[in-house]
């Protein structure tokens, strides 16, 4: 099926601006469902980082959260409120591997089938992983397919209901659990957040923090943090509107290569996020290197976003306390190794 992968088909578009944007009601009946799945991720600290930036820093370890990123929290949030005739029909997504992995797994433990579209050049690891949840993958080429048109086929074939990686607000209201955390976490360390910092895609781990800490901690700020050539989301909170990436960018975030923002997710972040930063390959590959040699933590490019922003001194963490979200640990093995030989300093 040779279409434009950046276009949205207009059902999916049509579905998305018809829902409301998720509230912190939202947010916080969403940490209920989870409760009794998933405890919290730590809120962890680094005396070797803040004495190299001069701040406070606070690293939000989603990478070893259930699935290897937060995204589990947003599926099982979604799938979780589907009634027992849209169980039992299963569902259907489409992702480069984080919500393939949390839509799969959240299947499983909700005892229905799953569909995952994904592209072929997905890590290894994330295709093996998700097939290891049970479920069915399709694969499709990213540069000539769209995998939403693909998507919305199988799923109006079964009768399944299609769970979008991001533009949804139960898929929100599960991410912003990430905000409620940071914000309870960082008081009990008696902190008041300056900023915090979230790597994003189509936009929801980043909008539903912002939903929980606009609430929680009013005074910190929220920044974005992206691959050069995919910083959409920086660039549409500058243009005031929606932006597209220019075609023909590449970056080693597999997890970070949206198009364009999502319709609910930038209704949310053009009106509670700073701003953004973006981050070349050779600085997030340095972040991965710092994060498994300093931190003792695996990180995948595009969870590493925020970090490799910080160390190439693109945050101004100087006398400040600031959050980083470490979004996913989902990496492959050779590129963990081939990041580690190529930055041997700290």
């Amino acid at each position: 099926m040779a279409t434009n992968p950046t276009q949205t088909p207009t059902l999916l578009r049509a579905s998305a601006a018809a829902l409301e944007p998720p509230t912190y009601d939202d947010v916080l009946a969403a940490a209920d469902r989870l409760a009794p799945i998933i405890g919290p991720t730590p809120l962890l600290r680094s005396r070797a980082l803040d004495a190299r930036v001069g701040g406070r820093i606070f690293l939000k370890a989603e990478c070893l959260q259930y699935t290897g990123s937060f995204k589990f929290r947003g599926a099982y949030n979604r799938l979780a409120q589907l009634d027992e005739g849209e169980r039992q029909a299963g569902v259907v997504a489409f992702s480069s591997g984080n919500h393939a992995q949390g839509v799969a797994a959240a299947s499983a433990l909700l005892g229905m089938k799953s569909v995952i579209v994904m592209p072929r050049d997905a890590p290894a690891a994330k295709i093996d992983a998700t097939r290891g949840y049970g479920a069915e993958v399709v694969l499709y080429d990213r540069w000539t397919e769209s995998r939403e048109a693909i998507a919305g086929a199988i799923a109006s074939e079964r009768g399944a209901t299609l769970v979008p990686p991001f533009d949804d607000p139960r898929i929100i209201a599960g991410q912003g659990t990430v905000g409620l955390e940071i914000g309870r976490q960082a008081e009990r360390f008696g902190e008041e957040l300056d900023a915090v910092y979230v790597p994003a895609s189509g936009g929801g781990l980043i909008a539903g923090v912002a939903l929980a800490l606009a609430e929680d901690s009013p005074g910190t700020a929220i920044y974005v943090a992206e691959p050069a050539g995919f910083d959409d989301h920086r660039c549409s909170l500058e243009a005031g509107h929606r932006v597209e990436n220019a075609p023909g960018a590449t970056s080693i975030c597999d997890a970070l290569l949206a198009p364009t923002p999502g319709e609910i997710t930038f209704e949310i972040n053009c009106r509670l996020l700073a701003g953004g930063v973006a981050v070349s390959d050779d600085e997030v590959k340095r972040a991965v290197a710092y994060a498994a040699r300093t931190l003792k933590i695996v990180l995948e490019p595009g969870g590493a976003a925020a970090l490799a922003a910080l160390l190439a001194g693109k945050i101004d963490a100087q006398g400040k306390a600031v959050a980083l979200v470490l979004s996913g640990g989902n990496m492959d093995p050779a590129l963990l190794a081939e990041c580690v030989r190529a930055y041997p300093e700290p």
